[in-house]
């Protein structure tokens, strides 16, 4: 069981694998501060903004609704 930032971080990550991309890239494709995205990704900020997910899923050319389309959001903990 996972919490929902970790399970969007871990998203986030195979995403960019399945991409062949870096964190840094999808940042920049997603037109964010680099400082923005590694600090959610190294669990320095938390609760990411829907629209910064929004913009992330632009970078992978992916809706909302297939980001959370995942198997890692069918067993949440709440925090």
């Amino acid at each position: 069981m996972m919490n929902l930032e970790g399970a969007i971080r871990k998203r986030i990550i195979d995403l960019a694998k399945k991409n062949n991309i870096t964190i840094n890239k999808v940042s920049t494709l997603a037109g964010l501060p680099h400082t923005t995205l590694l600090s959610f990704m190294n669990n320095k900020a938390h609760d990411p903004r829907i629209s910064t997910l929004l913009h992330i899923c632009e970078a992978f050319n992916i809706t909302l609704t297939e980001f959370f389309d995942d198997k890692l959001f069918l067993d949440i903990k709440d925090e």
